[in-house]
């Protein structure tokens, strides 16, 4: 019996290890990354300091008369709805958008850089992991972390609920905001990261940001001044600009890890640079073509755009591979006689003395 639960010590270790450990199938990148960011300061210390900030923003809101300010605007993306104004959604939204929103996707700026100066993406490439892998890797961990510090805002909704004057469905749209605008700034992050000069990253961060609030603002506004007010048009622009500017983020780290451009080629962080100026120009044009409905339809495109800008060129699944070059060496091949050309027939060792008799 001592025996039997020797044998089962490792398969027990074993099992613990699996059920603690992040599940492989998220993909080794993201893997790599959420368990060195889960230990890192840029999600340690937002984690903590949001807490903070949250028990501060709801006592605030408690000596409060009114907490928000009505408006038929409540739909995604607006982020009029965290500042205070006319459409102001309480002390607690603010805090959970500046640090969900900004500090926390800000983190991204160091993830490819790592891989990048040290030659680590490289290596990287050598294995089964595609370009798209890698970056796809990196975003979904710093969205996780983002996700996760967001999620843990849960019980402060509901002692704001428990408060009263909330609207149910206002909150829904503030938590789905959070969720897409933090997305769409970690993959501008990670795309401006891909660059060795932080000066450098801190312009495309710029651009990014600029290209994307100009079109969102585009769409939003030609939306309401349609419908009147945050209805189903207005959301599904707001649904196309979260696609479009994903998109064209990690497609633009992307770019920046492909190992070799030829002369004749223009390089493809510059595809990519030019489709993040023209984006809003095509939106503006969009817009009023389509009387304000469908703005969303040109970002749409324009990800599109972005995501076969540079593609990794593949060969069809019908054609067969090359045979590789190796010289075949015969059993029957005198010692010390050079191995024949690749492709040359190969003749045993009887066969050659016979023929040369």
């Amino acid at each position: 019996m001592l025996s039997d639960l020797r044998g089962g010590v490792p398969e027990l270790a074993e099992t613990l290890f699996k059920s603690r450990d992040l599940p492989e199938r998220l993909g080794p990148m993201t893997v790599k990354e959420l368990r060195q960011g889960l230990r890192r300061g840029i999600f340690i210390y937002p984690f903590i300091g949001i807490h903070l900030l949250a028990v501060v923003a709801v006592a605030t809101e408690f000596q409060m008369q009114e907490v928000e300010t009505f408006t038929e605007y409540a739909g995604l993306l607006n982020l009029r709805l965290f500042f205070p104004g006319d459409m102001f959604s309480g002390v607690f939204w603010l805090v959970a958008g500046v640090v969900c929103l900004l500090l926390m996707p800000l983190g991204g700026l160091a993830l490819m850089g790592q891989e990048l100066d040290e030659g680590n993406h490289e290596l990287l490439l050598m294995t089964p992991l595609s370009r798209w892998k890698v970056v796809r890797g990196k975003f979904f961990a710093l969205w996780g972390l983002c996700l996760l510090t967001a999620s843990t805002l849960l019980p402060y909704l509901i002692v704001r609920y428990l408060i009263g004057g909330i609207d149910v469905w206002r909150n829904v749209i503030m938590a789905l905001t959070v969720v897409l605008f933090s997305a769409m700034m970690s993959a501008g992050a990670i795309g401006a990261s891909s660059f060795k000069k932080i000066s450098l990253r801190i312009l495309t961060l710029l651009l990014f940001t600029g290209s994307m609030l100009i079109s969102l603002l585009i769409v939003e506004t030609g939306a309401a001044l349609i419908t009147k007010k945050a209805g189903v048009v207005f959301n599904l622009n707001g649904l196309s600009v979260a696609f479009c500017y994903i998109i064209l983020g990690l497609a633009l780290a992307r770019s920046r890890i492909r190992l070799v451009v030829h002369h004749y080629e223009v390089k493809p962080s510059w595809m990519i640079f030019g489709t993040l100026l023209l984006t809003p120009v095509v939106v503006l044009m969009a817009t009023p073509m389509t009387v304000g409905w469908a703005g969303g339809l040109a970002l749409i495109g324009m990800g599109l755009v972005g995501f076969f800008a540079d593609r990794s060129p593949k060969a069809p699944k019908w054609v067969e591979a090359p045979m590789a070059s190796i010289p075949v060496v015969s059993p029957g091949r005198v010692k010390g006689e050079p191995p024949p050309f690749p492709g040359a027939s190969v003749q045993t060792g009887p066969e050659k003395r016979d023929s040369g008799a």
